[in-house]
């Protein structure tokens, strides 16, 4: 694979460079096309047929099948997303999409999430076409837009309207798994990820009488407001245990050599260092308030307030969830939805899944997979809709002392090289065998 692990840092780099911001708002969303056009010409280049599709103008997706030896087999998909969160230049370290080589590292937003993937499949894929060499089953292609924003104009709209694409697929590898955790100089777990928490993107509104804000005023919407907000943002739901979960956990009490009870495993949790924030945010559900807006003039009492909250709900809890929500906000709030995706989970077993172990474990011989909830979400919840079975599996050498869960949609955020070259041996392995 020499020219494939030469040239995923290029790629890597050369999709850093264009700028793909996701504001979520489809008036200000930039880049998409520019890079779906890149993307194809590199599949085109090596003879495979990528086909553009745009679910609105600039909104664009590439696809492109990489015929297997057995066609009766059931097909693999490949999917990685190509936008990305928005940066401010003055934060950071290097310009965001600079794609800068700078310390072993490609820098830029994107870097982790998740362009690297996307130079990763891309390599392995160029060097294999120009190799003549064919996948033991089909390979389904897929750069998507819009991940950033709950994928509307990208995952789910072809799944609704071009679900043809996907025929015959039953298995997918996507984001956020297959990434290091060091435990000790013998022993790397790596996280594979099964499962994913739901997502509620909610938007809760307040009413009360407007009037003037110099006056004793006990129907205040702004205060309604921030009063449930408050309440909702201190509150910490119970803790559930899930399959995936409960297994992580005793997979990586056992790795490090500590007793960790079901019914308290925060303690525990917190011993794990940089990917402590991801675990300990898959024992329960959570939300979290992200914005606010109320009032046009400061001596003005308005007569409505509203707030965002960011909901992510365990797989089976969202009837739950919902009426915990609703009982800490009160009765008098509205509650609108923006996003309302389900939970995902699967069983850790299965040829796929021992094939991620076996190519991890050629590259690594410490290597230990284990299985984990991703508490964000992904487009795989679209290609579930299809009942195809989905894995987070972006296989990533890491540093022990890199803080990798602080760069998804952080400062700096920056992807080793060393990692890149990693996981494009890895997949090399993987796709062979898949």
């Amino acid at each position: 694979m020499t020219a494939a692990v030469d040239e995923v840092v290029r790629i890597a780099s050369d999709l850093i460079r264009i700028d793909t911001t996701n504001t979520g708002d489809p008036t200000t969303v930039v880049g998409e096309r520019a890079a779906a056009e890149h993307v194809a010409a590199l599949l085109a280049e090596v003879g495979l047929e990528p086909v553009i599709l745009e679910s609105a103008p600039g909104r664009a997706s590439v696809f492109a099948r990489y015929p297997g030896a057995d066609p009766s087999r059931d097909a693999l998909l490949i999917h990685g997303h190509l936008d990305v969160v928005p940066a401010d230049a003055g934060e950071w370290s290097v310009h965001p999409f600079s794609g800068e080589v700078r310390d072993g590292y490609v820098w830029g937003r994107g870097a982790v999430d998740m362009k690297n993937f996307d130079a990763m499949v891309l390599a392995v894929v160029r060097q294999w076409r120009r190799e003549g060499r064919v996948p033991p089953r089909d390979l389904v292609l897929a750069f998507l837009a819009d991940e950033e924003a709950g994928g509307t104009f990208g995952a789910h709209w072809l799944v609704a309207e071009h679900p043809q694409l996907f025929e015959g697929v039953t298995e997918a590898i996507g984001e956020v798994g297959g990434f290091s955790y060091t435990v000790s100089d013998d022993l790397r777990l790596y996280l594979i990820e099964t499962a994913e928490k739901g997502l509620e993107w909610l938007r809760v509104h307040s009413r009360g009488r407007p009037g003037h804000g110099s006056m004793i005023h006990d129907d205040n919407a702004v205060t309604a407001l921030a009063e449930a907000v408050a309440r909702v943002g201190r509150h910490r739901f119970p803790i559930v245990m899930t399959d995936t979960v409960r297994r992580f956990l005793a997979e990586a009490g056992d790795a490090l050599g500590v007793d960790i009870d079901p019914a308290q495993p925060e303690d525990a949790i917190a011993k794990l260092g940089t990917i402590a924030p991801i675990i300990g945010s898959t024992v329960r559900n959570t939300v979290n308030p992200t914005g606010l807006r109320a009032g046009y003039k400061e001596n003005v009492i308005p007569s409505r307030a509203s707030a965002t909250l960011d909901c992510r709900t365990l797989p089976g809890q969202r009837e739950v969830f919902e009426a915990q929500l609703r009982e800490l906000l009160g009765p008098d709030l509205e509650i609108e939805t923006i996003q309302s995706q389900p939970a995902l989970e699967t069983t850790f077993d299965g040829p796929l899944v021992e094939a991620m172990g076996a190519a991890l474990r050629a590259e690594d011989p410490i290597a230990r997979p284990v299985p984990y909830m991703l508490s964000g979400g992904t487009d795989a919840k679209a290609f579930a809709k299809l009942g195809i079975r989905c894995f987070g599996f972006v296989p990533l050498l890491l540093p022990p002392d890199l803080n990798f869960s602080a760069l998804f949609h952080g400062i700096d955020e920056r992807v080793p090289v060393e990692g890149l070259q990693f996981g494009v041996r890895v997949l090399d392995r993987f796709l062979a065998e898949c």
